[in-house]
């Protein structure tokens, strides 16, 4: 199944978002803490409304206990503007974990060093970044349209 890993959010709303996007979506959410923020379930509920319940959520208290759980059996997709491959000219297995970083300042340089791909966004001269649930959206997507993953029975 088709992942997406969220690096030390900063956010809340922004967890819940992506909460919500991988329970419509049918994908799995790793959240790799700590996170800039008190894990409070009854927030999270708030921010991720009724999607909570019906999500594939996975906590890891850090990095390494990620890694230790997924070395060598999926290949870690990072999003960043320091890459240089459109996400569209990747080729996604229906496997991958989509990695995005925390919205202060993504992931360190150690981070960097050990997925497998670093993906970018093409976006307009002088604009930075994308919110980080709208980046890992826009690449879910087209992970899905690949993999042929994308749930069809319903169009929102």
């Amino acid at each position: 199944m088709l992942r997406l890993a969220l690096y030390q959010p900063d956010i809340p709303q922004n967890t819940g978002a992506a909460i919500r996007l991988c329970a419509c979506l049918g994908i799995g959410l790793d959240v790799i803490e700590p996170c800039g923020f008190v894990w409070d379930d009854k927030k999270i509920r708030r921010s991720g409304m009724d999607y909570v319940e019906g999500a594939d959520i996975r906590r890891h208290d850090s990095w390494p206990r990620f890694t230790e759980q997924y070395k060598g059996r999926q290949r870690l997709v990072l999003l960043t503007t320091r890459g240089a491959l459109p996400y569209t000219a990747f080729a996604f297995a229906p496997d991958d974990i989509i990695l995005a970083g925390r919205e202060s300042g993504g992931v360190p340089d150690d981070v960097h060093g050990m997925v497998d791909a670093r993906l970018i966004i093409p976006l307009q001269t002088g604009r930075r970044a994308l919110n980080v649930v709208t980046a890992a959206a826009m690449v879910a997507g087209e992970a899905l349209r690949q993999t042929g993953g994308a749930i069809k029975e319903k169009v929102a």
